[in-house]
């Protein structure tokens, strides 16, 4: 697979995303569960739609070292389900009150807020059941896999997402500082793309190395990927992308096409996309995968 070949990164995605999405379907009960709503409410997050970005880093991570896909896969899983989760919530009227995500209604204009809260919840709780669950635990080194389920953890909660969906409330309206931005992006979006790639090398026995190397990446790229959404909340087309451009600009959120423009924006992205693809130099073509990703960040149009 040809490293840049725009047409072998959409294989190689939609390939991942296939083998995710069985695997997803695998793990979560089926809708006639009791009591339905619940399992219905979760499956309908899950299946509407995704790139499965996250896991697919993950994957592609344990691959750049040698590991196996048995062994990393539940763990991509289930950072699906916590991005799914935060999705859910960040939908809510009292988040960013969306009606619509991925081209098809919201989970609460379905479920109603109550079950849709709950199919968060229950998303985020099983995200770590799987982690933690027997068939990971034979797999894993128990000290590796805490060190996993803490830097999960450390991403998704009070230090990472949590604080980074926090603070892009409390800026809405305020005149947009560059700080505030990064600290909001960092924690908001790149936090869990980073410790995906962290946790995939993680769980492939990774050199102290190949750890740093692709920690780096993962941070350079989750900053990207979050700009590169800025942007195509400014310039995306609507219908491509399943909902509503110009959201961002309505609420006054702060954003880097806010702070600096597009062309600006677009020049960040690209510089971080560099770094990004660099610090991963050390490791051989088995890595190529990582390094289309990172330049399909900046060139989606959804």
């Amino acid at each position: 697979m040809a490293s840049g070949n725009e047409f072998d990164i959409r294989e190689y995605l939609q390939f991942r995303k296939r083998m995710i999405d069985a695997a997803l379907g695998g793990y979560l009960p089926p809708e006639d569960a009791y009591p339905p709503a619940i399992f219905q409410a979760v499956r309908y997050s899950i299946f509407s739609g995704g790139k499965r970005i996250r896991p697919i880093l993950c994957i592609a991570a344990a691959e750049a070292v040698g590991g196996k896909l048995d062994t990393v896969l539940p763990v991509a899983c289930a950072l699906e389900l916590i991005h799914t989760y935060s999705l859910i919530h960040d939908d809510l009227p009292a988040m960013d009150n969306d009606d619509f995500r991925r081209g098809h209604p919201t989970s609460h204009k379905v479920f109603g807020e109550a079950i849709a809260i709950l199919a968060g919840d229950a998303l985020l709780t099983e995200a770590f059941h799987i982690i933690a669950s027997e068939s990971v635990r034979q797999a894993v080194n128990h000290e590796t896999l805490l060190q996993v389920i803490h830097d999960i953890s450390e991403a998704a909660g009070l230090y990472g997402m949590v604080a980074g969906q926090a603070a892009d409330i409390l800026s809405e309206g305020r005149e947009p500082e560059i700080t505030a931005l990064e600290f909001i992006h960092h924690r908001k979006t790149g936090a869990m793309i980073g410790v995906s790639v962290k946790s995939g090398a993680l769980l492939s026995d990774a050199g102290e190395g190949e750890i740093f190397a692709l920690t780096e990446y993962g941070r350079n790229i989750g900053l990207a990927f979050q700009i590169a959404d800025d942007i195509l909340n400014v310039a995306g087309d609507s219908q491509a992308m399943g909902k509503e451009t110009g959201s961002d600009q309505r609420s006054r959120k702060l954003t880097y096409p806010a702070l600096m423009g597009l062309e600006a924006s677009r020049q960040k992205a690209q510089s971080l996309i560099k770094e990004a693809v660099s610090s991963i130099s050390m490791l051989d073509h088995r890595a190529d995968p990582l390094r289309m990703i990172a330049n399909y960040v900046t060139a989606r149009e959804y």
